[in-house]
């Protein structure tokens, strides 16, 4: 996520300079043969360039308003998350009690319980960054701009991280299946059941506790929802090839338009025909960027940042002092 005002001019310049250097070569190639080998007749009406414009920016606009609808949903689920969290905190430490207990006692039980979920957030964050093959992380200007920050997901390894809010046998269990976070909340409402039948927790605390498990879930499963099922291809391909269509077009509409600005108006058909090209390209790779939240793009949802903080506030519910400082951005991306 960047977290500055706006992207600089020059950022954002350089990420899109690809595009940039295809629209100038294509628009030299019309302008030159127009200008200095006269082959007037590769100049087209501006008209039918216009009409495809204007559909290519139904259709981008119709894709960014999409992407950003899933980036907004992710962030509200991880909102969700962040809210949910800090419930499952007061409810581990303050519905756990016995009169012939005292805190010391439970603290490792309330301890065990908040660690467990701390180890969730991580599995979760985990699963959610493993890249998929509709993703756009291998495209050039991804990896290039991927030099700027980096995924932490990416630069560890989950059993590295789980490994301090684990003990040995969840963590041994843990490891051994494919969705591992599905598998520690299922841990979580096993040790429930048994604090249950020993007496440590009542029944309504038992229900409410058990009701956050499932929100849990419905938030796992609404972030795996849109990690497993990408924008549509239908859409993302027309959105594409409209607009690939409308850059070539673009300087074949201009020549002659140009022309009648006098003896080497003709040319101007270079500087505008990329100016108007790049906008489109750019709407395009905005879109394209903004699909996929959890793919380890700089737009994505700050999930370390946000298990961070959760992790943080969780652990002084413990009156734990020894806490691990806030994830900070790099070159204003928070990740």
């Amino acid at each position: 996520m960047h977290i500055g005002s706006h992207y600089r001019i020059g950022t954002f310049l350089f990420w899109t300079r690809r595009n940039i250097l295809k629209l100038f070569l294509w628009a030299v190639f019309p302008t030159v043969l127009y200008g200095v080998f006269d082959l007037k007749w590769l100049a087209i009406p501006w008209q039918p360039v216009a009409l495809v414009g204007t559909a290519a920016a139904f259709i981008a606009g119709f894709k960014n308003t999409q992407t950003y609808g899933r980036l907004w949903e992710a962030r509200k689920i991880w909102g969700a998350i962040v809210n949910d969290s800090r419930t499952w905190g007061i409810m581990s430490r303050d519905f756990i009690v016995n009169t012939d207990c005292s805190k010391e006692d439970l603290h490792p039980i309330h301890k065990r319980l908040i660690y467990r979920h701390i180890a969730w957030l991580t599995a979760l964050r985990f699963q959610l960054r493993q890249p998929k093959p509709w993703e756009n992380m291998d495209r050039p200007h991804a990896k290039e701009f991927r030099k700027r920050y980096s995924v932490p997901e990416w630069e560890s390894q989950i059993q590295e991280q789980m490994r301090p809010y684990l003990s040995k046998e969840d963590m041994d269990h843990v490891l051994q299946k494919k969705n591992r976070a599905t598998q520690l909340l299922a841990l979580q409402s096993m040790d429930l059941r048994e604090l249950r039948k020993k007496g440590l927790i009542g029944e309504y605390p038992y229900v409410g506790m058990e009701s956050v498990l499932k929100d849990f879930f419905t938030h796992q499963g609404r972030a795996e929802r849109i990690k497993n099922f990408p924008y549509p291809r239908q859409f993302a391909s027309i959105n594409m090839f409209f607009i690939v269509l409308f850059s070539i077009l673009v300087p074949f509409g201009m020549l002659d338009e140009f022309a009648k600005l006098g003896e080497y108006g003709v040319w101007l058909t270079i500087p505008f025909s990329v100016v108007v090209g790049w906008v489109f390209t750019s709407l395009e790779q905005v879109g394209e960027s903004t699909e996929n939240p959890f793919e380890g793009g700089a737009n994505d949802i700050p999930m370390a940042a946000l298990s961070r903080t959760i992790e943080i506030d969780l652990r002084e519910m413990l009156d734990e002092t020894d806490l691990p400082p806030n994830v900070e951005p790099v070159d204003e991306i928070l990740m």
